[in-house]
């Protein structure tokens, strides 16, 4: 008999540490507890239709193969956003496979995490050198997002006489790629933008538009000359933002050099995994001028207390969504582990390299260009970087193609379309003439390859880039090693110890889950392959798709959203969708509490809704009098509401499904956050709870990591009379029979990180699915038991019970002892621990989510260190010079000159075990103001 999954996942797996935590709550067994914290009336009655028992480790390794086995990687030269990269191994083995870089959270404890900042600091550099911008963020969701998110910092960007004008036209050039496009029509309906697609070259501004998007080199492989068409925007007071491939740009002028305002992209082919569509970096560069309405985090130069250089996010930038409904984005969750890869990439592969990686792709191009053009097949054009564009009987090329086991694009019945890369051979420019030649009915001639440039004169780069230190000093393998983990060092992850954020849910992302995004047959397919080639990934994601609806309680999913506030904002639109479909498209009021997290409210911004804020009472639950007359007030265009469940606070309201009538009396939907579904697993669920809509945070309760700030899936689940309106995709048929247009660039979003919640659930079984929940109870109710006497947790439910997550109360700490919430978690860092989640939902408290994967004995470290830290607090009181305010002590203090009234040892090694693993913080704390007076947001050493 195989090992349990579930008795590895879970951190409390023997009786005696579980029966001495039940005691400390004060209950029985783990049945009394549950009953205590989750309402009756909700609980489900009867198990998860799923297979009680989960596989073994080895029992998925093995089916998890197969799956891969089953897909079909032809090589690919699709393109349209997607290419084959040369992933150096030394990147995938100590990163992409290292929990060190996957199990760290966003940088927002900027002290331990200097090494995954600085790795996107060398991203940021990497997009500002080969964009020629002034300033860059750390990394988007997509290609097509980061083209809507310029779409509406653009929009935003409007003066005062444009908008009293009402200018809200964009213009899009038609050869752009078709996701992106589709993408762009989604979220520009919200707002009242009017797309107008049309040629570039033929288009005469009118002064209706304030801005404008194209595609270079464009989506059929052009590369044209845009600077005419931009000084013209300009000109009418328009915006210009090109979505450029960042390869492209080692040969290609820089956007930046030819007056673009803002540029987007995908970084994939940079040091990332095609991986059916993602994940990998997005991103965006800007002028310095436009720092303030630039979305997204970006990574800043500043100073530690000590005077020593130190990095964290700049601007106070770090989401949007803390402008709540003021926000024009409601990123959260970006792609920070990509961004990491592809920093480390060019790091690697230096100028030198990436210039070598773009004559392959262009060079091949321009070889099977000229073989072509002998054969009297036409090109669209003779100016490219790495695609052709041909006119060919389609059908019978992809006959061939298919033989030889390659794809192309086939816009048309009558043209073809193939993008080459890095990784394109001599023998494979080969048989793609091959191809075109038995397409005639010809033998192909020896092909010569070419070796002068298909680029006009005028757009060729003459800049140089990526002349930073960092590009030029790690060509060998045990130099880059050497560097990734020197960086890796400076960090904390769930590598060094428990990350208790409340909210975030940083559970164990076990080895066997993360080890089959690392197989071939996941990682080399394009998302546009024909589907008979991707079986296996039809089969997980049909799997994953009924498994997560059946944990919802819901009737259908969609995985396409690729973050958590990317499936905030789809659950809106989909509901959109249907009142539309009932002729109330008027309904646009989304009723909302005080106390939801941020994106809640941004995501409606973003989705056109009017938002009608629920107040809470003193208990911190909804006030269900307000909600009822707020419901009512509003029936004759209640949209609906967003819930979370248990609240925010960490309680489960048991008025909940009064709540939820109230809403659907009115006319309205109920949305229902997921970010906590962590305590209903398996107990209750959004479907039978009443709501209407869900979205999941797979990198939350569905153990995929946070890497670092991202990647995150946000798929979401609905009940029947939603399922027609599902995303759809303009390149791969997916969705609802009326389904809203696409929310991401590819048609199921980061498929490559499917594996890891498909596991997941097969591997815990029905019955470790609710044991997961229970235990994630169980651990934050002991936790607030233990912690009682020292610090009150600040709400519970009606028996004095939290769900998963409990916030304790500093708010007296000030006052008492000069010392807030922020010192304290900068004082944990020195006792090895990342910080519980810092004032929120309320100000000066501490969120605490020990997840069900922790086991006693690191739960005991925590609760000492806190109770550790209290007695320091008030022993500092009235002391200026003490060691919780001047936390965190780097290792360069403490062997320096000392003049401090407590020791060295006191700051270093406050309780016995922590000499055992100690972590040294790289810095100091962090002087914010002084970066953000003086913005550096690219590695200048």
């Amino acid at each position: 008999m195989f090992d349990k999954f579930s008795e590895r996942h879970i951190g409390v797996s023997n009786e005696k540490d579980l029966k001495a935590m039940l005691d400390v709550i004060g209950v029985k067994s783990v049945d009394e507890l549950i009953s205590q914290v989750i309402p009756q009336s909700i609980r489900l009655r009867k198990p998860l239709a799923l297979p009680a028992e989960g596989m073994s480790e080895y029992e998925f390794a093995a089916h998890i193969r197969e799956l891969a086995d089953r897909n079909q990687p032809y090589r690919s030269f699709i393109g349209m956003g997607y290419y084959p990269s040369a992933v150096p191994a030394v990147v995938t083995r100590n990163v992409f496979e290292n929990p060190a870089w996957y199990t760290s959270y966003t940088p927002y404890q900027a002290e331990i995490s200097q090494g995954r900042l600085e790795a996107l600091l060398n991203f940021q550099t990497v997009v500002i050198s080969l964009t020629g911008m002034e300033i860059g963020n750390c990394s988007l969701l997509d290609e097509g997002t980061a083209a809507a998110e310029a779409m509406a910092m653009m929009f935003s960007l409007r003066s005062r006489d444009a908008v009293r004008e009402g200018r809200n036209q964009l213009f899009v050039d038609r050869n752009i790629f078709p996701q992106t496009l589709d993408v762009l029509l989604t979220r520009s309906e919200p707002f009242g933008i009017e797309l107008i697609v049309d040629d570039y070259d033929e288009y005469e501004f009118t002064g209706r538009e304030f801005g404008a998007i194209v595609q270079y080199p464009a989506a059929d492989g052009r590369v044209r000359d845009y600077s005419d068409f931009t000084a013209a925007a300009h000109a009418k007071g328009a915006l210009v933002t090109v979505a450029a491939d960042l390869l492209s740009l080692a040969l290609l002028k820089a956007p930046g050099e030819w007056g673009a305002d803002i540029a987007v992209g995908s970084a994939q082919r940079l040091g990332t995994p095609m991986g059916f569509g993602g994940p990998a970096a997005g991103y965006m560069t800007t002028r310095e001028a436009f720092k303030r309405n630039m979305p997204g985090r970006i990574i800043g130069v500043s100073v530690d207390r000590l005077g020593n250089k130190a990095l964290r996010m700049a601007l106070q930038m770090r989401e949007q969504h803390i402008k709540r409904e003021r926000a024009t984005s409601n990123i959260c969750t970006a792609s920070a582990l990509m961004a990491s890869m592809t920093g480390f990439y060019c790091v690697y592969n230096g100028p030198e390299g990436l210039r070598r990686a773009a004559e392959t792709a262009h060079l091949a191009a321009a070889t099977v260009a000229r073989a072509l053009e002998a054969m009297d097949y036409r090109l669209a054009s003779k100016e490219f970087f790495d695609t052709l564009e041909v006119e060919a009987e389609a059908a019978v090329v992809q006959s061939l193609a298919l033989e030889q086991g390659i794809n192309f694009y086939y816009p048309s019945e009558g043209r073809v379309r193939m993008s080459f890369d890095e990784v394109t051979t001599a023998a494979e420019i080969e048989t793609v003439v091959s191809i075109f030649a038995a397409a005639k009915g010809k033998k192909a001639k020896a092909v010569k390859a070419v070796t002068e440039s298909c680029v006009p004169t005028a757009l060729r780069r003459q800049s140089p880039y990526l002349q930073e230190p960092v590009f030029n000093a790690y060509r060998s393998e045990s130099a880059l090693m050497r560097y990734i983990k020197k960086l890796e060092l400076r960090d904390i992850s769930l590598a060094n110890s428990m990350i208790s954020l409340g909210s975030c849910t940083m559970k164990l992302n076990a080895a066997a889950l993360m080890q089959p995004l690392s197989l071939a047959g996941f990682q080399n397919m394009h998302p546009f392959a024909p589907a008979d080639q991707a079986k296996g990934y039809m089969d997980l994601i049909a799997g994953l798709e009924q498994d997560l609806a059946t944990i919802t309680g819901f009737a259908a999913c969609s995985l396409q959203p690729n973050s958590g506030a990317a499936g905030e904002y789809t659950g809106l639109m989909v509901i959109r969708a249907y009142h539309q479909s009932r002729g109330q498209g008027y309904r646009n009021v989304v009723l909302i509490p005080a106390s939801a997290h941020g994106t809640n409210p941004a995501s409606a911004a973003m989705a056109g809704m009017k938002i009608v804020t629920v107040a809470c009472d003193e208990r911190g639950n909804i006030d269900v009098a307000d909600l009822e007359a707020k419901a009512k007030e509003h029936s004759s265009e209640l949209c609906g509401l967003m819930v979370t469940y248990p609240s925010t606070h960490g309680v489960f309201e048991s008025r909940i499904r009064e709540i939820v009538d109230a809403v659907h009396d009115a006319g309205g939907q109920v949305y229902m956050d997921g970010a906590n579904m962590n305590a209903q697993v398996g107990l209750t669920n959004p479907g039978y709870i009443g709501a209407d809509v869900c979205h999941l945070n797979l990198h939350k309760t569905f153990a995929m990591p946070h890497g670092g700030g991202g990647p995150g899936v946000g798929p979401i689940c609905v009940a029947e009379h939603l399922r027609a309106f599902l995303p759809s995709h303009p390149v791969v048929a997916t969705g609802g029979d009326e389904g809203i247009t696409a929310v991401a660039s590819a048609p199921w979003g980061s498929a490559l990180l499917f594996p890891i919640t498909y596991g997941y659930i097969k591997m815990l079984g029905a019955e470790g699915l609710r044991r997961a929940t229970e235990m994630a109870i169980v651990n934050a109710n002991y936790m607030s038991a233990a912690l009682a006497a020292e610090y009150r947790t600040y709400y519970s439910g009606e028996t004095g019970r939290v769900g998963h997550e409990m916030i304790l109360d500093l708010t007296s700490f000030k006052k008492d002892y000069n010392i807030d919430c922020g010192d304290i978690a900068h004082r944990l860092m020195d006792y090895g621990f990342h910080a519980p989640t810092l004032s929120f939902p309320v100000h000066e408290t501490l969120m605490v989510e020990p997840t069900e994967s922790e086991p006693k004995e690191e739960m005991d470290r925590f609760i000492e260190a806190l109770i550790s830290i209290k007695r320091e607090c008030e022993a500092a009181a009235g002391q200026a010079d003490n060691v919780v305010a001047n936390a965190p002590h780097t290792a360069r203090e403490l062997a320096g000159a000392w003049e401090h009234p407590y020791s060295r040892d006191e700051a270093a090694f406050p309780l016995a075990w922590i000499g055992e693993a100690k972590f040294f913080p790289y810095v100091s704390k962090i002087d914010n103001g002084y970066g953000d007076r003086n913005l550096c947001c690219r590695n200048c050493e």
